[in-house]
């Protein structure tokens, strides 16, 4: 195993990223909340103190990927790093964990999108390794997952029906506590809302300012506001990719 910031697990072996993807914590706007608790975590966590499996769900390009690579960045210089982990992939967890074991670094292992069906192999890997099994869980390792679901699984009708009255409680049926039992594994949960119009104003100029664009007219808003209507979705990626344009055809303009 090599020395490297961030790794890919893939083809049954860790592979280093040349060029890991560099983001400011300070750049990610609208999700202040969510990166003091992920942020605490994580500082507990590089510090050698006890730390929880964090869970990252909510609506499409609100942050959830962008913060843990973030984080990387913040935490690599104090021996933070990360391994991108294919949901598919979590069956071969004791071999992604095996090599980190007694590295003196700290490791992030990285589940982008984590959603399976009720019978896929990965949920009882991701339930063992958040656990644990018969051999003891490594300390240098945690697991930070994103998911758009949050219980990681499809919900469905028929699972309303599956729930009871028992005297003056109301229980959920099998299906049901199958899922919540799988989210309830991570210690930490951190929900990601979609943006107000005007956080995703806010995270429009930001973009606009990493691209040398300092300002943003009612022309502007009003082709943002336009932009994300038609993507019905107002997100820190639809802002980037419109930030992008912006920026892209105020500069052919003065060409």
């Amino acid at each position: 195993m090599t020395d490297a910031l961030a790794y890919r697990w893939r083809a049954r072996a860790l592979q280093p990223i040349s060029h890991p993807q560099t983001l400011q914590l300070n750049s990610l706007l609208g999700i202040d909340r969510q990166k003091d608790l992920l942020v605490r975590n994580t500082l507990q966590f590089v510090n050698g103190l006890p730390a929880n499996h964090a869970l990252l769900t909510g609506s499409r390009g609100t942050g959830k990927s962008s913060i843990v690579k973030a984080l990387l960045t913040e935490f690599a210089p104090r021996g933070l790093r990360l391994v991108e982990v294919p949901p598919h992939d979590l069956v071969e967890m004791p071999d992604i964990v095996a090599p980190l074991r007694k590295r003196p670094e700290r490791f992030i292992l990285y589940v982008d999108d984590f959603s399976v069906a009720a019978n896929d192999r990965s949920l009882a890997a991701l339930k063992t390794a958040l656990d644990g099994d018969i051999e003891e869980a490594p300390e240098n390792v945690l697991i930070y997952a994103t998911s758009n679901r949050r219980h990681l699984m499809p919900e469905f009708t028929r699972e309303n029906e599956e729930y009871r009255w028992e005297g003056e409680e109301l229980h959920p049926g099998e299906s049901a506590e199958e899922k919540i039992s799988l989210s309830e594994r991570f210690g930490l949960w951190l929900s990601f809302p979609p943006f107000n119009q005007m956080q995703y104003l806010d995270v429009v100029r930001s973009h606009l300012a990493s691209f040398g664009v300092d300002s943003l007219d009612t022309e502007g808003e009003k082709a943002a506001l336009r932009w994300a209507l038609m993507r019905a979705s107002r997100s820190g990626r639809v802002a980037k990719q419109f930030a992008r344009d912006w920026a892209g055809q105020l500069g052919l303009a003065k060409a």
